[in-house]
């Protein structure tokens, strides 16, 4: 995949999330590409154009960003016929970007280091002090409480459930976020994730000293 292409997606990526309140802004992708390339170079990967389109296209079909799933999926597919690629290149960028979402656990397997890498990347940016501010801009565009110690973490999730059920924003890291640690699927991605994931640890514990007026 040569450099015009990447910069044709690019733009096409930008007009989409370039006014995103909720964390799946423009620099939420140029985050997850840039930790997706650098995965993919790091565990050897041949197809690291490959990486950087799919990742660049992760969040297009994303049903939480779309009035629906079938809704986004059209608008992925819309962008990437657009492009001129090749029948083969398309569908394994369409399927990278189909298994990159969490849904709750019920994720989708993989099969290729590049749907690793990508996966692992979007991941990484949900955790540590981006992640936390991430989380937070999601939670309150959606109208969530920061925090409701009546509720219960909810497990075993379905999709449904998952996406629509009640819940706060600190909830949502033991519903999602401190279990992506023990999920990432490539040898860099753990590493990375470790220090992320100690952070959010951290300040899970600070917010409970102040939050109990300590």
């Amino acid at each position: 995949m040569d450099t015009r292409m990447i910069q044709k997606i690019e733009k096409l990526v930008k007009d989409v999330h370039s006014n995103d309140p909720s964390g799946h802004d423009w620099y939420h992708i140029d985050r997850v590409r840039n930790l997706a390339v650098y995965i993919g170079k790091n565990e050897g990967s041949p197809h690291l154009g490959r990486i950087e389109a799919a990742a660049l296209l992760h969040d297009i079909s994303d049903e939480k960003l779309n009035e629906s799933e079938r809704e986004g999926q059209e608008k992925l597919e819309k962008i990437i016929n657009s492009l001129g690629l090749h029948n083969e290149e398309k569908e394994k960028i369409l399927d990278i970007a189909a298994k990159v979402s969490y849904h709750g656990g019920n994720e989708a397997g993989l099969d290729t280091l590049e749907a690793m890498a990508v996966r692992d990347a979007d991941r990484l940016d949900a955790m540590g002090a981006i992640g936390v501010a991430r989380t937070f801009a999601y939670g309150g565009m959606k109208g969530n409480p920061m925090f409701d110690p009546s509720l219960q973490v909810r497990e075993n999730m379905t999709r449904e459930e998952y996406r629509h059920g009640r819940s706060s924003t600190i909830h949502h890291f033991y519903e999602k976020l401190l279990l992506l640690k023990d999920l990432m699927c490539t040898r860099t991605g753990r590493e990375l994730a470790e220090e992320r994931h100690k952070f959010m640890e951290l300040f899970l514990k600070q917010f409970y000293k102040e939050w109990n007026g300590q």
